[in-house]
């Protein structure tokens, strides 16, 4: 199993699409093991994009990160890193493909609507950031009917 963390950004939280964008990964089969409506501070905002430090955009995402509430979750699931980024898309809407998340909702190149963790490494240090209490381990009966045991067991 492996865990990733998905951030609603403001502009899904001002849309009233949440609810949209969390049950598209929850269809996926997904788990959800932790959930939190939240503003980012500026210091959150600066140690989850230090890696963007530079970039002329930093700025502008800090300030747009911290305009509004947040709704940070965590999933888990076999790949679920892989699988969360495919249903979120490109990273601008009007280039992303219809079916997926940016497609379906999202034209700006500024407003990309959701961020997923990109790596095992960068999920782990986010949802340490995000997630510091933890996340909730229980069982899922859903995974007996969205993995196969046998293909999963040749893996």
């Amino acid at each position: 199993m492996e865990r990733t963390l998905i951030l609603l950004k403001p502009d899904a939280v001002q849309r009233g699409i949440c609810g949209q964008i969390l049950g598209r990964f929850e269809q996926k089969g997904l788990k959800v093991v932790g959930l939190k409506l939240m503003r980012i501070t500026p210091e959150l905002a600066a140690r989850h994009y230090e890696a963007h430090r530079e970039k002329k955009f930093y700025a502008g995402l800090v300030k747009f990160m911290t305009s509004g509430p947040v709704v940070a979750i965590a999933l888990e699931g076999i790949d679920c890193i892989r699988i969360a980024r495919n249903l979120m898309g490109a990273t601008f809407g009007a280039d992303a493909a219809p079916g997926t998340i940016r497609g379906d909702f999202g034209v700006s190149r500024s407003f990309n609507l959701v961020h997923g963790s990109d790596s095992k490494e960068a999920a782990e240090k986010e949802l340490k950031l995000f997630f510091p209490e933890g996340v909730l381990d229980y069982a899922y009966d859903a995974f007996a009917w969205v993995y196969d045991p046998i293909e999963e067991l040749k893996k």
